[in-house]
C-alpha cells in the first residue's frame, strides 16, 4: 500500500511540480520508503512508496517500455503472476512489481482491465501516446484502498486524485470519495461501474430485488476463505496478523499460521536442495521455488493484540495465540492515552464518524507498535460482520429479505467505515492491512447464501443445531470451521463460538465510557445546545460534538466535511442509535447461554 497524488488537465504542469510534490508529501506516512514524480505534457503523477512486493525494483511511477504510459498505484495485485502469463513471452517487464502488469493489460484490454485484477488497489494511469493525453483512474471493488477525486473551479478542465483528503483540501473546492468498483476515463468524460457481481442488486427496492436461495455450502465457504488468506500472504517483508480473539481475526490467524508453517517448510526444502546442489556441483533453476519461499519472512507467524488491561479481547487473543502457536505480542493502553491520540486519529481518518473514531484509536496505537518491530503488513478480519450479518443489531431484522438487504448495504458502504478505518489507522504508520473476507471469490460465495441461514437468535431463545451448537450470529462461518485440520480443530470452541464484541467494546468497556465522560466534561451544555448553529447536521451527543469539533480543526471546509459518512444501526428496526454492541438489548442476554 502506498500514497498516490495525480493531476490531469493543466496546461503548465511542469511549473506546478514543487507545489504538487508538497501536496503528496502530506501522504508520506503511507509510503515512507521512497518518493517518485513524473511530469508530463499536462499531468503530474506523484508516488509515496511502501515497498512490500518487488522491493528492489518496484519504484513508482512506473513507465512503459516507450515511456508513454505512466502508472501510479496504491495497493496489491494478488493475481499478477497469472496475469503476466496471459500476456505471453513477448511482453517484457522492467520490474518485479505486482502493479506493473496494469500497463500491458491497459494496452490489451483498455479500461476493461479493472475487472481482471484480483486485489486491493487505487491507480491512476496517464497515456501520453495519444493527443490529447488520457487519464484513467480506478478503485478496487469494495474500496479497501482509499481514493479521493477533486476539482477546482478556478482551473476548469483539471481533475485531481489522491489517496487521502488532506492532499487535496488546499487545491480543490469540490472533493468526493471516489466510488469503489468504478473507473474514470478522461477521454470519455465518464465514471462508470466495472464491478457488478451477481448479488449487487440485493438492496434495490421494487421488482428488481434479488434474494439468494442457495443453501450454505460449508466446505466451499471454508476453502474459499482459506484461498483468500493464502493469496494475501504474497510478501517479501515480515508480516503478521491482528488478533482480537474474536471469531474473524482468530480464523484468519488460524489459516495464516498453517500457511506460514507450510512456507517455512518450503524454505527449509529450498535451502536443503541448494546445499545438495553445491555439494554435487549441480545447478538447477529455483526462480519459482524462491518466489514461493517469500510467502514468509519469518518461520513462525506473529500476532498482535491491544486493549485496556484485562480487557475481553486481550484475554481471548492470548488464548487463541497460545492454541495456534503464534509469536504473540500484547499491548495495553489507558483511557487517557487513547484520549490523547484522538486528534491524531481524526487527522488521519479524515472523518467525524463516532463509530470509526472509537474503533480506530486502539488500532492506530497498535499499528505504531507493530511498525516499530519492522513489520510492514498484517492480515485483518474486516468485512465478515457486514457479509454475514454479524452485528448484534441484525437479530432485530423483521424478515430474511430485510436481513439480506441490510448485508448488501453494509458491504457497499464498507469504504466509508471499516475499510477506511483499517486502511488509514494502519497506513498512518506505514503499515499495510489486508482483508481476506473481502476477497471477490469469497464475497461471491457468502453473499449468495440464503439469508434465512444467516439469521440468528440469542439469549434464552437461543436455538441449537443437531450437534448442540448455538445458531448465533455468523453461524454458518463458525460451523464451516467447526472441523479439524490434520487432526486438530481450527480453533478452540470457546473462541470459535465466542459472542460478537465490536472492536471498540472488546478492547475494554471503559474505553467508550471514557470518551463519553471526557466529552461530557469538555463540551458545555450551552455549546452543545447551539450545535445546530454550527452544523446543518447537528451532533446528537456530546461525544459526537467533540469529534466533529476536532475534525473541523483540521478540515474546516464544508468541502472536506461532505466526504464523511456516519455509521449507525437500523433505527427502523427499533435499534439504539449508539453503535456500541452493548447498546443492543440482547448483548447481556446472549451470555445467559454461553
Amino acid at each position: 500500500m502506498c500514497g498516490i497524488f495525480a493531476v490531469h488537465g493543466l496546461a503548465k504542469s511542469a511549473s506546478d511540480r514543487a507545489r504538487f510534490i508538497a501536496c503528496s508529501k502530506r501522504l508520506r506516512h503511507r509510503g515512507p520508503d521512497w518518493s517518485g514524480c513524473f511530469v508530463g505534457r499536462d499531468g503530474i503523477l506523484v508516488h509515496e512508496r511502501l515497498a512490500i512486493v518487488g522491493v528492489d525494483t518496484g519504484a513508482q511511477p512506473l513507465l512503459s517500455q516507450d515511456g508513454k504510459i505512466i502508472l501510479t498505484v496504491n495497493g496489491e495485485i494478488y493475481n499478477h503472476i497469472a496475469l503476466r502469463e496471459t500476456l505471453g513471452p513477448e511482453t517484457k517487464f522492467k520490474t518485479h512489481s505486482d502493479c506493473e502488469v496494469i500497463i500491458p493489460l491497459y494496452k490489451k484490454h483498455d479500461k476493461d482491465l479493472c475487472g481482471l485484477l484480483d486485489g486491493m488497489f487505487s491507480f491512476v494511469l496517464l497515456d501520453e501516446s495519444i493527443s490529447p493525453s488520457r487519464i484513467i483512474a480506478a478503485r478496487d471493488p469494495i474500496g479497501i484502498t482509499t481514493l479521493y477525486q477533486g476539482w477546482d473551479s478556478k482551473r476548469p478542465g483539471a481533475v485531481f486524485f489522491a489517496s487521502e483528503l488532506k492532499a487535496l483540501v488546499d487545491e480543490c473546492d469540490k472533493i468526493i470519495s471516489f466510488p469503489p468498483g468504478h473507473v474514470y476515463d478522461s477521454k470519455a468524460g465518464t465514471t462508470a461501474r466495472y464491478y457488478t457481481p451477481s448479488w449487487w442488486k440485493g438492496d434495490a427496492e421494487g421488482p428488481d430485488v434479488t434474494i439468494p436461495t442457495s443453501p450454505a455450502d460449508l466446505t466451499l465457504l471454508r476453502e474459499t476463505l482459506e484461498a483468500a488468506v493464502r493469496k494475501r500472504l504474497m510478501s517479501e517483508v515480515p508480516y503478521g496478523v491482528l488478533l482480537s480473539g474474536g471469531l474473524d481475526s482468530s480464523l484468519i490467524a488460524s489459516i495464516a499460521a498453517c500457511e506460514t508453517e507450510k512456507a517455512a517448510q518450503a524454505q527449509y526444502e529450498i535451502r536443503k536442495r541448494k546445499a545438495q546442489n553445491v555439494i554435487s556441483g549441480n545447478t538447477t533453476p529455483t526462480g519459482m521455488i524462491d518466489e514461493q519461499a517469500t510467502l514468509a519472512a519469518w518461520p513462525q507467524l506473529h500476532s498482535f493484540s491491544i486493549g485496556l488491561e484485562n480487557s475481553p479481547d486481550l484475554l481471548a487473543a492470548r488464548k487463541a495465540a497460545h492454541y495456534l502457536g503464534t509469536v504473540h505480542h500484547e499491548y495495553t493502553f489507558t483511557v487517557q492515552e487513547g484520549l490523547d491520540a484522538i486528534p491524531e486519529v481524526i487527522y488521519h481518518l479524515e472523518t467525524y464518524d463516532v463509530t470509526t473514531v472509537r474503533a480506530s484509536t486502539p488500532m492506530y496505537l497498535l499499528s505504531r507498535k507493530i511498525k516499530a518491530m519492522g513489520v510492514k503488513m498484517v492480515l485483518s478480519g474486516e468485512g465478515s460482520d457486514e457479509i454475514l450479518g454479524g452485528y448484534l443489531y441484525f437479530h432485530a431484522a423483521p424478515d430474511s429479505t430485510s436481513f439480506h438487504q441490510e448485508t448488501v448495504k453494509r458491504v457497499k458502504n464498507l469504504h466509508t467505515s471499516d475499510c477506511l478505518r483499517a486502511n488509514k489507522s494502519t497506513m498512518a504508520w506505514g503499515l499495510e492491512a489486508r482483508v481476506p473476507f473481502l476477497d471477490k471469490a469469497f464475497l461471491e460465495v457468502a453473499m449468495n447464501v440464503d439469508p434465512r441461514e444467516k439469521m440468528f437468535s440469542k439469549g434464552t431463545n437461543q436455538e441449537v443445531d443437531e450437534d448442540g451448537r448455538p445458531r448465533m450470529e455468523k453461524y454458518i462461518l463458525r460451523k464451516a470451521f467447526d472441523v479439524s485440520l490434520n487432526g486438530k480443530p481450527y480453533l478452540p470452541a470457546s473462541i470459535l463460538w465466542r459472542q460478537k464484541e465490536q472492536f471498540s467494546d472488546g478492547v475494554g468497556y471503559s474505553w467508550i465510557d471514557g470518551i463519553k465522560d471526557y466529552a461530557e466534561s469538555a463540551i458545555s451544555d450551552e455549546a452543545f445546545a447551539k450545535g445546530g448553529e454550527r452544523w446543518a447536521d447537528a451532533p446528537t451527543t456530546k461525544e459526537a460534538y467533540f469529534i466533529r469539533q476536532t475534525f473541523d480543526e483540521f478540515f474546516p471546509t464544508e468541502t472536506a466535511a461532505s466526504t464523511a459518512v456516519r455509521w449507525i444501526p437500523r433505527g427502523d428496526w427499533g435499534c439504539s442509535s449508539d453503535p456500541s454492541g452493548r447498546s443492543v438489548s440482547i448483548h447481556n442476554a446472549a451470555y445467559e447461554t454461553t
